[in-house]
């Protein structure tokens, strides 16, 4: 797992990215756009699951930060994002966590499938990084600055939001 910025910032951010390209250039564009919040990185979403539950190689590293906004790509071997989306919306607790597809496809299919599978939004990868950054700096502005999103960790206890 990678992770971006201090462990003490006030939001976290889960991806789940099987490429690792993608993962470092969308990291680096967060921090190019100032973003001021953890970022920690999975290669799919058995990964993420995994994380998420303090499950497999994940198990031994206690109660890790839950992340506030997930980022989700859809086409991951393993366990790909649809699948992921499906069992994150049918868990109690993590369904509470916002989840925001970040794909490279801009099929109406897939963002119809995206938001009837529970997503909260559907965020299409640009291809240049100044287009990435600029829509990190939106991510940004929105999630944590707009939007009040969930505080909790694995036992389910809310905290009061940040704001």
């Amino acid at each position: 797992m990678q992770t971006m910025n201090d462990i003490n910032a006030p939001y976290t951010i889960l991806m789940a990215d099987d490429d690792e390209d993608d993962r470092l250039l969308a990291q680096d564009a967060m921090q190019a756009a100032g973003s001021e919040y953890n970022c920690f990185a999975v290669a799919d979403g058995q990964q993420l699951l995994d994380y998420l539950k303090g499950e497999g190689e994940y198990a031994q590293q206690g109660s890790k930060v839950m992340p506030n906004v997930i980022l989700l790509d859809l086409n991951m071997p393993i366990l790909d994002g649809r699948e992921t989306l499906k069992r994150l919306k049918s868990d109690a607790l993590l369904s509470k966590i916002p989840v925001v597809i970040l794909s490279t496809s801009a099929e109406r299919e897939d963002i119809t499938e995206g938001y009837g599978l529970g997503a909260s939004s559907y965020m299409v990868k640009p291809t240049d990084f100044s287009s990435l950054v600029n829509m990190m700096k939106q991510f940004n502005e929105y999630w944590f600055e707009c939007a009040t999103v969930p505080s909790f960790d694995r036992a389910g206890i809310v905290s009061p939001p940040y704001k």
